[in-house]
């Protein structure tokens, strides 16, 4: 029979055009302020629409190493910003060498690794590296074609990520379901812990798709 068990939000992570974390969104929100302006990220003088929400000011070598960051594609920047921020501030710590497979209470905040998990979710993924992988096969040919390409574009690499540098050996996966993306990631990470599948999950989604792409195919 499954397990019912309460589910709560311990910890909240914020990656937003309003800010980059979760009291600097806070704090914008409620001064009314807004994230919508001029796109900087591409020339879109042809494009219908000239606006969008950036996010602004994230240095992802700030908090990933500066090779492995130029390798990943901004929305998993994004998932891993928002994801560390979570962690941190629910105050919750995995071990990585711990296995427990059953469901576990944790002890002064710390959790066996294979019941912390990760479910982070994309619209569309590594849509920047797409369009810059289709420049270069034009103008340089196939061969010049990154070994990183595949990894930077899929969805799943997001929880992936996430779970390598948090040690999380849980339940790992991508919801995708377009502009209600981050929302069933939640709630399906409630459901593994309320079934007894987990007993933490890292959950949400990341998007990066302010492209020429991205904007002409909205358009």
């Amino acid at each position: 029979m499954a397990m019912e068990r309460r589910v709560v939000v311990t910890g909240i992570g914020l990656c937003t055009p309003l800010g980059n974390g979760r009291e600097p969104t806070f704090t914008a929100l409620c001064a009314g302020k807004s994230g919508i302006g001029p796109i900087t990220h591409f020339d879109c003088s042809q494009f219908a629409t000239r606006f969008a929400g950036e996010v602004k000011d994230l240095d992802p070598a700030s908090y990933i190493d500066k090779r492995e960051a130029k390798h990943l594609d901004p929305f998993v920047h994004f998932a891993i910003f928002a994801a560390d921020e979570a962690l941190a501030q629910s105050g919750i710590r995995i071990d990585r060498d711990a296995i427990a497979e059953a469901p576990s209470s944790g002890v002064d905040g710390v959790y066996p690794a294979d019941r912390v998990g990760v479910y982070i979710g994309a619209g569309l993924g590594g849509v920047t590296h797409i369009e810059k992988t289709k420049v270069t096969i034009i103008e340089r040919g196939p061969s010049r074609v990154s070994p990183y390409f595949v990894p930077q574009i899929i969805i799943n690499i997001a929880p992936g990520l996430v779970s390598i540098r948090t040690g999380a050996k849980g339940p790992n996966m991508s919801m995708v379901s377009a502009c209600s993306t981050g929302a069933h990631a939640i709630g399906e990470a409630a459901r593994a812990i309320e079934r007894g599948d987990a007993d933490v999950m890292i959950a949400g989604g990341a998007e990066a798709t302010i492209t020429a792409l991205g904007v002409g195919g909205f358009n």
